[in-house]
């Protein structure tokens, strides 16, 4: 069923579903829907105690959790702004946002809060720990005072019952903001994409109506990062409003964890990104079709489907037995891979879609996906390429509609950067054609990020600026190998020569400054290893470095 808005979605699963389990770290805490009502409920007394008003900013920066969860849906039910933050950013990183994005409460992890100081955030009024919303820093005694006597200012509330009848939460306008999501972890490129109602509730509705076959009480393994929209919108919350059960994880995303996982929680719907099924598909599959016999059955007429079909049922298997779409965002799939898909008939798809739109542009169901393409513009928004032939020739791709951004939080060159006419078209930044039936192929990402192991943005410029900095580099590039960051380097040899360093040397040096780098980069940006080049990169008349020439 449809709603006009995103309290109301949220709000009727709550209702429908006031016994089911909703939100769950695999091997702890366990939420019903209506212990998330009761923790939305004593969420809003807190931050009324905390003088905040709709519309100002919540920061949370945590692991992915139930509780991060459940703080996230207080946030945003009662009008506040949320401004997720991912947690593997280092504090400095963190202090940034904080303070860049207004916010007056940060939801944090206790071993995060540690290494902060709320100096570095001079507007935050208060922490509260995601695990169990305790107090490490409270300016305003009001607020402490609260918390201290949360569970006797709930009763005063609510004195007879709470039940479903005591749901009601912020509507919220169209364009009223909702969420602040920083695109990027670095304190001079950081651009807080602001998403508006309307956008949240275009990209929640195109799930509900899209991915239909999902019912109350089934089980999602929550793998991506909520701090990323993929993760918090497609994966969380669009699971919520359908009454459907969360599962986060609670140790690092391997395949082993991963498939432990889905063999619990037997998911018809699996929302990944292309290293994670890459991973589990070259383990698991891969080695077994490189064996000579395996290679010759294949070649056997009518063998080969049999073949095929048996190996497609051992993979739904690992999958957790029930599943019925896999959908792959956040970068181009292996070839490899999505060929051997194909060829089994195992039901992925690929979508396309940016922090921008909240995230989604584009999707098509795995019945009609094609090779290569990550389907057909979706619902409430428009498309267009600035190209002679849309068809043939790669030009911008441009998106306009319900989940396009308001605009880049207190940053106006960048917006108007993407936004350069007033008629509400933004720019991609990335290059690709469209077939004569509107499916769309992306050639280039000329924003160049990376996505992480686990879904997380990285931009390797920022990368790069840290390492030209070290001795003797004269100029770097960070590519993605095989799931890998690797440093391509040019050295100064001019400045090595008048050093007498020989070639050994060279890399000794070097092999030094990708071990400090790498201190300064979170886990999952840290560089594994380098190559040296002997000439420079070559360069564009602008003397920009020819990036796609050294892509692998």
């Amino acid at each position: 069923m449809n709603y006009d808005t995103l309290a109301e979605y949220i709000e009727n699963s709550i209702k429908k579903n006031w016994e089911l389990t909703a939100l769950s770290d695999i091997g702890g805490t366990n939420h019903q829907f209506k212990d998330v009502a009761e923790l939305i409920a004593k969420m809003h007394i807190m931050f009324e105690a905390a003088g905040l008003k709709p519309g100002d900013k919540i920061a949370l920066c945590g692991k992915n959790s139930a509780n991060w969860a459940v703080a996230f849906l207080s946030i945003i039910t009662g009008g506040y702004v949320a401004v997720p933050i991912l947690h593997e950013f280092k504090p400095e990183t963190i202090h940034h946002l904080v303070d860049h994005s207004e916010a007056k409460v940060l939801f944090v992890d206790a071993a995060i809060w540690e290494n902060l100081d709320e100096a570095a955030m001079p507007g935050l009024e208060a922490a509260v720990y995601i695990s169990e919303y305790g107090l490490p820093f409270c300016k305003n005694p009001k607020v402490a005072e609260a918390r201290d006597c949360l569970n006797e200012l709930f009763g005063r509330r609510y004195p007879y019952s709470f039940g479903p009848e005591n749901i009601s939460y912020h509507r919220g306008e169209p364009d009223e903001l909702a969420i602040i999501n920083y695109t990027s972890g670095s304190t001079g490129m950081s651009k807080g994409v602001m998403l508006t109602y309307r956008s949240v509730l275009s990209n929640i509705r195109y799930c509900v109506e899209h991915l239909d076959f999902m019912k109350p009480g089934d089980g999602v393994v929550n793998m991506l990062p909520l701090a990323h929209l993929y993760g918090m919108v497609i994966d969380m919350l669009h699971v919520f409003v359908k009454g459907c059960h969360c599962y986060f994880l609670t140790r690092l995303p391997s395949p082993k964890v991963i498939l432990t996982a889905f063999a619990q929680v037997q998911p018809k719907l699996i929302i990944t990104v292309p290293l994670i099924l890459e991973k589990i598909i070259r383990n698991k599959v891969f080695p077994l079709l490189d064996k000579p016999l395996m290679k010759l059955l294949l070649r056997v007429p009518f063998l080969d489907d049999r073949l095929l079909s048996k190996i497609k049922l051992n993979l739904t298997q690992a999958f957790g037995g029930k599943l019925q779409e896999i959908i792959i965002g956040g970068a181009p799939l292996n070839p490899d891979v999505e060929k051997f898909l194909k060829r089994i008939g195992f039901p992925y798809t690929v979508g396309y879609g940016m922090t921008e739109c909240g995230p989604l542009i584009s999707y098509a169901p795995p019945a009609e996906n094609r090779f290569k393409s990550c389907g057909r513009i979706v619902d409430r928004m428009e498309i267009r390429v600035d190209s002679p032939d849309p068809a043939t020739v790669p030009g911008d791709l441009w998106v306009k509609g319900d989940n396009v951004m308001k605009g880049y939080f207190k940053n106006e060159k960048a917006t108007r950067e993407v936004f350069p006419t007033d008629d509400g078209w933004m720019n991609t930044g990335d290059r690709a054609v469209i077939d004569a039936d509107s499916f769309i192929y992306i050639l280039g990402r000329s924003k160049t990020m990376i996505l992480g192991p686990s879904g997380q943005n990285i931009y390797p410029e920022e990368i790069e600026a840290k390492l030209n900095n070290y001795p003797y580099v004269s100029e770097s590039l960070v590519i993605d190998e095989d799931g890998k960051l690797v440093a391509l380097i040019y050295p100064d040899y001019q400045s090595a020569a008048d050093q007498g360093l020989d070639t050994a040397a060279i890399e000794k040096i070097m092999e030094q400054n990708i071990e400090a780098l790498n201190k300064e980069l979170p886990a999952y940006s840290r560089v594994s290893r380098f190559k040296i080049f002997l000439e420079e990169f070559e360069k564009t008349p602008k003397r920009s470095i020819k990036r796609f020439l050294y892509q692998p």
